[in-house]
């Protein structure tokens, strides 16, 4: 007779099997879905500079370092050459308008000046002659006319005689026609020389003139001639600070050669150095904002300089308006240049971070401030104190703004 056998209760290997599968799906589950697989890394919280984002006016502005110079630098030349007799004045001397600074030596100059002198002198004695001799002609015509005029009245008068006494039978025929002719032949020749001396008054009137314009620039020239002696003496052309001179007793200095240079002080310009980044936004007619002595001056460019040169230009500012007092060629002022018009905007703190993530991301601390996690952001305009946030953060939000080199490529920070 055969005996039912009953079925072990109990789990049998090949359940152990499948739970053991069902555990490492569903693990496999946790890790893909549910838990965090960001990279992590603990850091010293203590050690961190933590700042927080805001609402506020942002200035957009830049910080620039700028030299003191004189508003214009006045080159001195040689006018004539000449050798250096005698240095009146020595370098950082202060000068005036027409102070002598070197006096120059020149013999060749002084014989060709003298001869100059000589033959202008030779031809503008001539000139004079000549309209003397004019003036001479001039008066001769005159003289002529005066004559024929008399002549005219005689012969008028023995016409006038003849002509009575021919009609009474008294003269021939012969005698009366022969006065008359005179007497026609005489008021032509009047006439003419009216006529010519009207031909001659216009042809002298131009000829004087032209002699006169003549010696007058032949006394212009002689004045020109003279000044060359002159300018063997090199004046100061401005007030100023001669500050180069270059010159020694014995040199001979060329014609035109440069022999220093002279500062004007009456006033001075800032000469600032700007990252070429800014070239596009940096324009004629910008303001700055110089302080000094807890006393603020402004500032406008007047030129920009368009040469790049290891990364930077220069800008020309002036003062508008007031300016400080004590100022030295060649000191060094920070001004706050404005580029645009202030605009209220999300302010995220600058900071060495910026080095790591070029403004593209940074680390956003949690509420509770024990973690800090990395995220993507965009910023706009910057200045020396903020950036200008775009979008990724909101205000209020706290984020990491010391560097970022110790972080790696961990995505999120556990603050101890």
């Amino acid at each position: 007779m055969d005996v039912k056998k009953e079925k072990k209760k109990g789990l049998k290997a090949k359940h152990y099997f499948s739970i053991a599968i069902l555990i490492a799906f569903s693990f496999l589950i946790y890790f893909a879905f549910f838990r965090n697989n960001l990279s992590t890394l603990r850091v010293d919280a203590d050690r961190l500079i933590i700042d927080t984002v805001a609402e506020g006016i942002f200035h957009d502005y830049i910080t620039v370092p700028g030299n003191v110079e004189p508003i214009a630098t006045i080159f001195l030349d040689a006018r004539e050459g000449g050798r250096v007799e005698e240095k009146v004045v020595e370098e950082g001397e202060m000068v005036e308008k027409g102070d002598i600074i070197l006096k120059l030596s020149n013999p060749d100059l002084s014989l060709s000046i003298l001869n100059s002198e000589a033959q202008l002198a030779e031809k503008s004695n001539f000139l004079r002659n000549t309209m003397v001799v004019m003036e001479q002609e001039k008066l001769q015509i005159k003289r002529e006319l005066l004559n024929i005029e008399y002549d005219i009245i005689r012969k008028e008068r023995a016409y006038e005689q003849n002509k009575s006494l021919y009609e009474d039978d008294l003269i021939s025929q012969e005698e009366y026609l022969k006065s008359k002719e005179d007497f026609e032949f005489s008021r032509k020749s009047y006439e003419l020389y009216v006529e010519r001396q009207k031909q001659d008054s216009i042809y002298r009137s131009i000829q004087v003139k032209q002699m006169e314009d003549n010696l007058k620039n032949m006394d212009l020239n002689l004045k020109l001639v003279r000044q060359r002696q002159d300018n063997l003496n090199v004046k100061a052309p401005v007030d100023g600070q001669l500050t180069i001179l270059d010159a020694e007793i014995g040199q001979s200095i060329p014609k035109g050669g440069r022999i220093g240079q002279i500062h004007k002080l009456t006033s001075f310009k800032v000469v600032a150095q700007i990252d070429e980044h800014y070239i596009d936004k940096v324009k004629v007619g910008l303001t700055a904002e110089l302080e000094r002595q807890s006393k603020k001056y402004e500032l406008k460019i007047r030129k920009v300089l368009p040469d790049v040169r290891d990364g930077r230009f220069a800008v020309e500012m002036v003062f508008v308006g007031e300016s400080p007092d004590n100022m030295r060629t060649g000191q060094t002022y920070y001004t706050r240049l404005q580029l645009g018009s202030p605009k209220q905007s999300l302010l995220l703190p600058r900071g060495n971070y910026f080095q790591k993530t070029g403004g593209r991301w940074i680390f956003v601390v949690s509420p509770d401030g024990k973690s800090a996690e990395r995220r993507q952001i965009e910023i706009g305009r910057q200045n020396p104190k903020y950036f200008e946030l775009k979008e990724g953060l909101n205000p209020g939000e706290k984020v990491i703004v010391s560097g970022y080199d110790n972080f790696g490529d961990n995505e999120m920070l556990i603050l101890n």
